[in-house]
């Protein structure tokens, strides 16, 4: 059996689940394990598990040894399970005893077989942005994020077959979803994702921070000028005030409608667009891999962390059809 750990924001989870996904194709055994987020809610903070981070924050997503080392690897803030948001997402959770069995029990008890006995332990945590061994395990617990597309490519259809929106319930905030929806489809429609708020926390600007600059922005909007004819640009953002500030013009809309456990609407705005402009952000990630479109246009940063170096040999065989721009502006069509 395969167990994968549910974790993070909503951007990882759709990780993990077209993670969880592909090894069901393969025709294994899958299940997803949510007890992080129980533990989260005991604890009121993400860094609990110092042990499993510690380990993680070495090489996850490869280590820029040029910079000193962040000793972070995910976004300090609240957390929740949100694959339940989408309607009749389909997926089995694991028991405890199942867990215990590939990874031993919590406590000292657990932590000594790991360390004396680790022939007896399956335990495979991520620790860099693709490992082609990972799909032939069959007898493993999986922790990680696994954002490298290379993994579930195959199965993006399947799964945006299977990732449905419900219908909003709130009438006044359905009507002006619908008006921007309507709005998206009548234009050359761009979706830019302009990520601040969490990452402008000290916890977090250190590791997140000074990726998606100005300047990154400034060459995406231009590139997608030189590409798309008339473009029309939908903003989403968590610092609106910022966006409003910065960005005015007819060929811009701030969409400013969905907030807390509504924001995932955001999401299905975004893949409904001609192109996309992400953030360092895995939820905007998924605005675009949920973008049905053949001729769609994606544009992400070099890296999604400063722990990260780009390779641009490497990054454009993991993540196919997607544009790269550094964060001085410079891109990698």
């Amino acid at each position: 059996m395969i167990i994968i750990q549910l974790a993070g924001g909503l951007g990882n989870q759709l990780q993990q689940y077209a993670l969880y996904q592909k090894f069901k194709s393969l025709g294994t055994e899958a299940k997803l394990d949510l007890s992080w987020f129980k533990q989260f809610e005991d604890t009121g903070r993400e860094l609990k598990n110092q042990e499993q981070n510690q380990e993680q924050n070495k090489n996850y997503y490869g280590t820029n040894k040029t910079k000193p080392a962040i000793k972070q690897d995910i976004v300090v803030t609240n957390r929740q399970c949100e694959l339940n948001f989408f309607e009749h997402l389909p997926y089995e959770s694991c028991t405890k005893e199942e867990k215990t069995a590939l990874t031993g029990s919590q406590g000292l008890a657990g932590k000594l077989r790991r360390k004396l006995l680790p022939q007896t332990v399956h335990w495979y945590k991520e620790k860099q942005m693709y490992d082609p061994e990972l799909l032939n395990y069959r007898k493993m617990y999986l922790s990680g994020y696994f954002a490298c597309e290379k993994y579930y490519a195959d199965i993006l259809p399947e799964l945006r077959e299977m990732i449905r929106f419900p219908e909003i319930a709130d009438a006044q905030k359905r009507m002006a979803n619908e008006e921007i929806l309507k709005k998206i489809r009548n234009s050359h429609a761009v979706s830019v994702h302009i990520r601040r708020g969490d990452y402008l926390q000290p916890e977090n600007a250190a590791m997140f921070g000074n990726i998606c600059t100005e300047e990154y922005y400034e060459s995406a909007l231009n590139y997608m000028k030189e590409k798309i004819e008339d473009p029309h640009f939908f903003l989403f953002s968590d610092d609106t005030a910022y966006v409003r500030e910065h960005y005015q013009g007819e060929e811009y809309t701030i969409v400013d409608i969905n907030h807390g456990d509504d924001s995932f609407y955001d999401m299905y705005l975004m893949s409904r667009c001609e192109g996309n402009i992400c953030a360092n952000s895995t939820f905007s990630f998924w605005g675009a891999r949920l973008n049905a479109r053949t001729d769609k246009l994606m544009i992400r940063p070099t890296i999604q962390k400063n722990s990260q170096v780009f390779d641009e040999v490497q990054m454009k065989d993991l993540w196919k059809d997607w544009v790269f721009i550094d964060p001085q502006g410079k891109q990698y069509p």
